[in-house]
């Protein structure tokens, strides 16, 4: 299911506009970054999509629906939507309980809903707590509580705020596999994130906000080496990018394999 944004501004009440004529489409199974320092549009963005926010001006399309054409709650069903604050997703008395509201409310059977469950909780290693209460599980666990719910509901479009917001890099790495095997199960994923490192590890796409406005737009390895476009959107390169740099390497390797790969190769070239 393919989401397409057509011409889109945003003004809230106090009168800041927040979104300035966006546009984008981002086809079924992909998964995307949003980059940009605070301010720049990314929530207002993504809340477009499942009716948290209305457009002012111009379209939003999920699938073949018009998003102004839907209520919340139906579009619910399509895109599923992990807050930065957990607790702002968690009321249930038990984390199974919590995982099977989104499930119950689309109407599934029972043993439908007992399946997904046990298959979210297993997903993100929270299966021996079914019987825990949510306020019970540190702030981490509560994040992949959460995220766990979401993943219940089965939507096809999955919009992460801040996803590693709060973790450890234990807690990173079992975020960044949940991602990877959700993009093998063929799940359309946004994330919003100042994790850029995370960014360039799991998104195979970019877009950059500032003021409103998409400031770049392309693949990760293509984006994340434009320094200077970062640089204007308050948005620091990721680690290895930067170590490349300041070698003086010409390339912008992503990740520890590619940095080793590139960096054989750039050594090779200066001892001829």
């Amino acid at each position: 299911m393919k989401l397409g944004v057509k011409n889109v501004s945003f003004r809230y009440p106090s009168g800041v506009l927040a979104l300035d004529d966006v546009s984008l489409e981002v086809p079924s199974g992909q998964v995307l970054g949003i980059l940009g320092e605070n301010g720049a549009g990314k929530t207002t963005l993504v809340k477009l999509f499942n009716g948290l926010l209305r457009p002012s001006q111009g379209q939003v399309h999920i699938g073949d629906w018009n998003t102004a054409e839907h209520s919340t709650a139906a579009l619910a069903a399509r895109v599923g939507f992990l807050f930065q604050n957990p607790d702002d997703q968690l009321f249930e008395r038990t984390v199974a309980r919590e995982v099977a509201y989104g499930p119950r409310n689309q109407g599934v059977s029972e043993s439908e809903v007992q399946r997904r469950v046990q298959a979210a909780l297993s997903l993100v290693g929270l299966q021996h707590e079914a019987d825990s209460h949510p306020y019970d599980l540190p702030q981490p666990q509560r994040k992949l509580l959460a995220l766990a719910a979401t993943i219940a509901m089965q939507t096809p479009i999955l919009v992460l705020d801040e996803p590693t917001i709060g973790q450890d890099e234990v807690g990173r790495k079992a975020i960044g596999r949940i991602v990877s095997k959700l993009h093998t199960m063929g799940r359309t994923l946004i994330m919003i994130t100042h994790d850029v490192d995370f960014c360039a590890q799991h998104a195979q796409r970019i877009l950059v906000m500032l003021k409103g406005k998409v400031h770049a737009d392309g693949t990760a390895s293509s984006i994340l080496a434009q320094t200077k476009t970062l640089d204007q959107a308050q948005v620091a390169p990721p680690q290895l990018v930067r170590l490349a740099q300041a070698l003086k390497m010409p390339a912008a390797p992503l990740t520890v394999e590619d940095f080793v790969d590139e960096y054989k190769q750039w050594r090779k070239k200066r001892k001829k």
